[in-house]
């Protein structure tokens, strides 16, 4: 009953407390009409059955059983209330007066009913995400949160979210107030860091991999130390570019760098192809100076050997073996020339002979038949000069010499 309750206070004769009789036959009243109790008519034939003894006790009955059986309802709906679900992929932590006592596995489980123990279900297969440098979508970015420093000291707008689960649902709810902010935050300080170290082309070509890798390992090491019960299962970059301020001057300076990768490997291509052919060149050439060299010395031992043997021939018959080098001599000299005999002696005709038909007919054939030899010319005499006859002179002298010798 509340202070404001009228009756609060009342009773016959002044103020003071309130009749505890009084209030008992009004809760009773009010049992008996919820649960459709009715007056009985008494022995006298009138509707009034509460004025003798067996009444009244009748009355006094009827009203206990409904109050035990009210308390009885109530009893097993509180311990009915026990009772809980848990859900496949989540966990049950069971509360005893705020305190941690147990964890519970799916199924239809049971504690005590409110106050004395509640329930808190985790989801721990549930893949969580935050999203750092951006909310929902790239296009919508945080630049608190996305532009970063590199070691070269240029500053990148990077776009990345971190996926998680929770290990331990325990250290989940009670070791930290709002564990999502310090996986957030955690996370951005730890890509920070990893970027801080890293150059900026490789930031944002080759080394995308690797800074997710690194920062990943970074996250759950932070995390661990601070007993979140959190694990980190991947670490996806989304975006990562210069700011929108210098972009135009940093697709400049990469158009650059592509040129230069260009030319240089032009360069490397061409020397690739001439160096090859050059080195092949020399080595050609060594070579055919190795077989001039092998050459030259064994024409050289050769010929070595081959005026020793003629010495010693020379020795036993000067005269045939000197005849015999003159006429080998003028043969190899004068076998690739065309010779025309001339009979000095009489001027009035010369006769021709094609010493080169000549010396083709006595060279080997192959053929069984031999070409027919052909018949000396005779050349009418020509005008002759003073100094084509002093010319000739000369030279039939010279014959004569050579044949004296």
């Amino acid at each position: 009953m509340g202070l404001n309750d009228p009756q609060w206070g009342r009773k016959k004769g002044g103020s003071g407390p309130p009749d505890l009789d009084e209030m008992l036959r009004n809760v009773n009243k009010k049992l008996n009409a919820l649960f459709g109790g009715r007056k009985r008519p008494n022995s006298s034939g009138s509707g009034d059955g509460g004025d003798g003894p067996g009444g009244e006790n009748l009355k006094r009955f009827s009203g206990g059983l409904s109050i035990g059986v009210l308390l009885g309802l109530i009893i097993l709906l509180w311990i009915a209330s026990g009772f809980y679900i848990v859900n496949e992929g989540n966990r049950g932590l069971v509360l005893r007066f705020g305190q941690y006592t147990e964890t519970t596995q799916a199924g239809l489980r049971w504690h005590l009913p409110y106050p004395a123990e509640t329930v808190e279900t985790v989801n721990v297969s549930q893949v969580r995400t935050v999203e750092i440098g951006y909310r929902k979508s790239v296009s919508s970015k945080v630049l608190q949160e996305s532009l970063m420093l590199t070691d070269d000291e240029n500053i990148v707008d990077i776009q990345f979210a971190v996926q998680y689960i929770l290990k331990n649902p325990e250290e989940y709810l009670f070791n930290n107030r709002d564990p999502d902010e310090v996986v957030l935050q955690v996370a951005e300080s730890s890509i920070r860091e990893v970027i801080g170290k890293s150059r900026m082309d490789y930031v944002l070509y080759e080394g995308r991999e690797d800074v997710a890798a690194k920062a990943t390992v970074l996250m759950q090491s932070l995390l661990d130390y601070y007993k979140i019960g959190i694990a980190i299962s991947k670490v996806t970059m989304q975006n990562a570019q210069p700011p929108e301020q210098v972009q135009a001057a940093f697709d400049d300076a990469v158009k650059a760098g592509q040129d230069r990768e260009r030319q240089k490997n032009e360069g490397e291509s061409y020397a690739n192809n001439v160096i090859p052919r050059a080195k092949g060149n020399a080595a050609r050439l060594t070579e055919e100076s190795e077989g001039y060299k092998q050459r030259v010395i064994e024409n050289s031992a050769g010929d070595a050997s081959r005026f020793n043997q003629i010495l010693v021939e020379y020795s036993k018959a000067p005269g045939v073996t000197r005849d015999r080098l003159y006429l080998e001599m003028m043969q190899e000299v004068l076998s690739s020339t065309n010779k025309i005999l001339v009979d000095s002696k009489n001027s009035n005709n010369l006769l021709y002979l094609p010493l080169d038909k000549l010396i083709e007919k006595s060279a080997p054939t192959t053929t069984s038949t031999p070409a027919p030899e052909p018949s000396p010319q005779v050349i009418p005499p020509e005008p002759v000069n003073s100094a084509t006859r002093t010319q000739r002179s000369r030279e039939a002298f010279r014959i004569r010499e050579r044949e004296s010798r």
